[in-house]
């Protein structure tokens, strides 16, 4: 690590994800946090000056501009996240978006036409992917260790407050629960079984026209998933992954999983812990690294299509629950 040149990062949004991820950057030998940018000047000098950052912009404008900034980190609410990984990326930067990567279909197309265009490395920020317990358990089911996917159970749900989450409630921003947490589950029966055959989703609405609760149904040719993401309630945030062979259950909150249980035949087989690094950033910040230093566009593990795979399965559900975002 100590013979790799740092790579040095740009933070758009200056949120309470973005707090978590300069944290996680932090602890990165060979990563540099060079500039960040916010609308309100004063936050993008309070944020620099908690994370030893010399550089703070009151414009994004000013830091797609900064030649040193060589990966921007986009962390501003949803509605904006195609036209500034497309700025960005025209600005000749790499980007990590955080997901999801846009509020439709067509604007994750463009983004990924721009990455191409301009040679750039652009991934979505879905972090999971890369936490340690997510990688183990993948190459588990791929060996077979749990025979054929039958079953997924997973939800993400929390209460939200309208005067404390004012974006979580905000049309405009993208808010509501499938874009901002539903994504999640399907992220989850994506990377397991792929597309589903057929999806069935029903919602609660909000008065804004944003979803309070979304259960989603994800048909496949043997195998279901049953989704749930809300922002009215709380749940236990487990989730339950079931083959012809036995099961695997991933701890609490199971997107960032520090770990999970396997059963094979109904017995209890292993209890296996696998921290995150920090916060669990960390990890999708080193694939970065990677594929930068490779001269990749994308990632193996987290790719361009299987970004505009999630995201058409995402629209599908747009549709079918009424949001007109």
């Amino acid at each position: 690590m100590k013979n790799l040149q740092k790579i040095k990062w740009g933070i758009v949004g200056l949120g309470n994800i973005a707090h978590q991820f300069a944290s996680d950057l932090s602890l990165l030998e060979d990563a540099e946090l060079v500039a960040v940018a916010s609308r309100d000047d004063s936050k993008a000098n309070d944020f620099a000056q908690k994370y030893n950052c010399s550089k703070a912009y009151d414009s994004y404008e000013a830091l797609f501009a900064d030649e040193e900034v060589e990966i921007i980190y986009i962390a501003t609410p949803h509605d904006s996240h195609a036209a500034l990984s497309i700025k960005a990326l025209e600005s000749g930067k790499h980007v990590l978006c955080e997901k999801p990567i846009a509020l439709s279909y067509s604007d994750a197309v463009r983004m990924i036409e721009a990455s191409k265009k301009n040679k750039k490395f652009f991934m979505e920020a879905f972090w999971t992917r890369f936490i340690p317990t997510t990688k183990e358990v993948l190459k588990k089911i791929e060996k077979g260790e749990i025979g054929e996917i039958k079953y997924i159970n997973a939800d993400f749900a929390f209460r939200g407050s309208e005067t404390e989450n004012l974006r979580l409630f905000d049309e405009k921003l993208g808010g509501g629960a499938l874009f901002d947490i539903g994504v999640y589950p399907l992220f989850l029966s994506y990377i397991l079984i792929g597309k589903p055959k057929e999806i069935i989703a029903r919602a609660i609405m909000h008065k804004n026209n944003i979803d309070l609760q979304t259960s989603m149904i994800l048909q496949y040719e043997s195998a279901q998933s049953i989704l749930h993401a809300s922002i009215v309630s709380d749940s236990d945030m487990k989730a339950t992954i079931a083959g012809s062979k036995g099961r695997i259950e991933l701890n609490s909150p199971w997107f960032v999983a520090d770990g999970y249980s396997l059963f094979i035949n109904d017995e209890k087989e292993a209890v296996i812990s696998l921290p995150v690094l920090g916060k669990g950033y960390s990890h999708e910040i080193i694939e970065c690294h990677n594929c930068i230093r490779n001269s990749q566009i994308e990632s193996e593990f987290w790719s361009h299509q299987n970004s505009l795979d999630l995201s058409g399965i995402v629209e599908e559900i747009k549709k079918q629950i009424g949001l007109s975002f």
